[in-house]
Formats: C-alpha cells, sequence, structure tokens
C-alpha cells in the first residue's frame, strides 16, 4: 500500500532516482517498520529540498549536518 506520492516530490525537487534511492536508506533506518512515517517523512524530505531548506547532500547526510 503507497501512502504518500514522494516520487512525484522528488522529480519537482530534481532528486535523480539514484540518489532518492539512497535517500529512502536514511529515512528508512528511522522508521523500519512504519511504512507511512516512512513515506511521509521521505516526502517532507524531497519537500525541504526542493523548497530549499535543506541540500540534497545534507539530508544524505543528516549526521555531518547536526
Amino acid at each position: 500500500m503507497r501512502y504518500f506520492d514522494y516520487e512525484a516530490v522528488a522529480r519537482e525537487a530534481k532528486v535523480p532516482a539514484d540518489k532518492l534511492k539512497l535517500l529512502a536508506k536514511v529515512v528508512r533506518e528511522e522508521f523500519p517498520t512504519d511504512d507511512m512515517m516512512y513515506e511521509l517523512h521521505l516526502m517532507r524530505v524531497c519537500s525541504a529540498i526542493k523548497d530549499g531548506y535543506v541540500s540534497l547532500e545534507e539530508a544524505l547526510h543528516p549526521r555531518k549536518a547536526a
């Protein structure tokens, strides 16, 4: 079951497919069993990238940005 269309937001943010897979892995680590929260947060990260609040590199390496 799909909850959110994070892929459309990723396309709008110009996140390449290979980077989206890496980003999805980072987010999945935070929500290993909750698909809805995983998709919601992945969509929110893509939206933040699109709106310029965070760079793709910062999102891929959140521990370095902190």
